[in-house]
């Protein structure tokens, strides 16, 4: 009887390690599922995955993953896009898990999250059920609006309307660190239709420059319109200025005197007494916030800051450019889609 001897490591035939080596090169283009380039594409790893090294980097990724700790506590010289890199993590994600803004300010101390709330992901697919199961409901609810109401916040109205975060910022045009006002009408994307729907308005919007929804101006608005363009007449401010402060007044704060925002942001403007725009209460003085947004010979903050007529070629500037140029804001596009708007009110009221 002959005796056979099992294979070691060792020992083992070169048609075996042949075998091993050639099912990790790559396959035919009409290979089946079982590939192994396209069950790494199936596993959501990169499409080169089928290669030794490809499958040795990815191993090293969930390796980084699974010892990744949940949170950071933040020290001296730390940035938010420094802290994402050092995990292997998306520097807009790291901003969304903690409500920051790509202008939010951390300080040593501050403890960031480096991965989504469990609770938040909870509730969200309690939402999402609540929705499914609700007999069609769900899907007017999900592609209708959200009127804002005194103490909302921008988390807690995605929450109840059973979207995410993200999805409700992209939809409205807004980040984290946007500020909501009682009677402003959001848009709630629904699972599938809405977003394409907001996309093509986005679209229209960059296109026409003019494609923010139309508004009736209430009593508080009407006084902030007022104020902005009397101050630009009085400076001698030219028409097109007028219509640009205007316009930003609306996308900063509604046209409204407000007396909180980001960080230290107040009033029409949105100025920031940490950056030099005045005392809390002078940013709040809503004709020196209109003075100090123009600028010019008569600012009342001097050189300290850089108004609308300190800016070279400010008048053959886009419109939005030229808003853009004094407020320095993470989304310029903003301010054209009020211009026509703009231009309405000054007729109106100026």
């Amino acid at each position: 009887m002959r005796r056979t001897t099992p294979f070691t490591t060792t020992t083992a035939p070169v048609a075996v390690i042949g075998t091993i080596a050639l099912s990790l090169t790559g396959s035919p283009a009409h290979a089946g599922p079982s590939a192994p380039a396209e069950r790494a594409q199936m596993r959501g790893l990169p499409a080169a995955a089928g290669t030794v090294e490809a499958l040795a980097s990815a191993a090293t990724a969930l390796a980084q993953a699974s010892a990744r700790p949940k949170s950071h506590t933040v020290v001296r010289g730390d940035t938010v896009s420094a802290i994402a890199a050092r995990h292997g993590l998306r520097t807009a994600d790291v901003l969304a898990w903690n409500g920051l803004g790509w202008k939010s300010i951390i300080h040593p101390g501050d403890v960031l999250r480096l991965s989504p709330s469990e609770s938040a992901t909870t509730m969200h697919r309690a939402k999402a059920v609540s929705r499914d199961t609700s007999h069609g409901a769900s899907d007017a609810r999900g592609a209708g609006t959200h009127t804002v109401t005194k103490g909302d916040t921008l988390w807690a109205i995605a929450r109840s309307e059973g979207v995410s975060l993200a999805r409700l910022l992209r939809a409205n045009d807004l980040t984290t660190s946007s500020i909501i006002y009682p009677g402003q009408k959001l848009e709630i994307p629904g699972r599938a239709a809405a977003p394409a729907a907001a996309s093509a308005a986005r679209k229209s919007a960059s296109s026409s420059g003019s494609a923010a929804k139309r508004v009736v101006l209430d009593d508080e608005q009407v006084r902030g319109v007022k104020t902005i363009i009397a101050v630009g007449r009085e400076l001698g401010v030219p028409e097109k200025g007028i219509a640009i402060a205007l316009a930003t007044a609306m996308v900063e704060s509604w046209i409204r005197n407000v007396d909180y925002g980001t960080h230290d942001s107040l009033g029409l403007f949105q100025q920031r007494p940490s950056m030099g725009w005045g005392s809390a209460d002078e940013v709040r003085d809503p004709r020196r916030a209109t003075a100090a947004f123009f600028g010019g010979p008569g600012d009342p903050n001097g050189t300290a800051t850089r108004g609308l007529l300190d800016i070279d070629g400010w008048r053959d500037m886009e419109f939005g450019a030229a808003a853009q140029a004094v407020q320095v804001s993470a989304y310029p596009h903003r301010y054209a889609t009020w211009e026509d708007q703009a231009y309405e009110w000054l007729e109106a009221y100026g």
